[in-house]
């Protein structure tokens, strides 16, 4: 398990988690979005644009 904290936002991934692979996006506890990393796009709630670009960054910086 991967745990990032970013902006406010709390970004989680699972070794071994089924596919495809995704980061779960979560603020004060609670689930924001589900985020395909594959086909970059949500698969449970909404990335705000806030929340697109710290993905791009995450991923550019190789921690996702």
């Amino acid at each position: 398990m991967g745990k990032i904290r970013r902006g406010g936002y709390v970004f989680v991934t699972w070794i071994g988690d089924h596919a495809p692979r995704h980061v779960h996006v979560y603020k004060d506890s609670k689930l924001v979005v589900k985020w395909d990393l594959e086909n970059e796009c949500d698969m449970i709630g909404r990335a705000s644009k806030r929340i697109k670009k710290l993905l791009k960054d995450l991923i550019r910086e190789k921690k996702l």
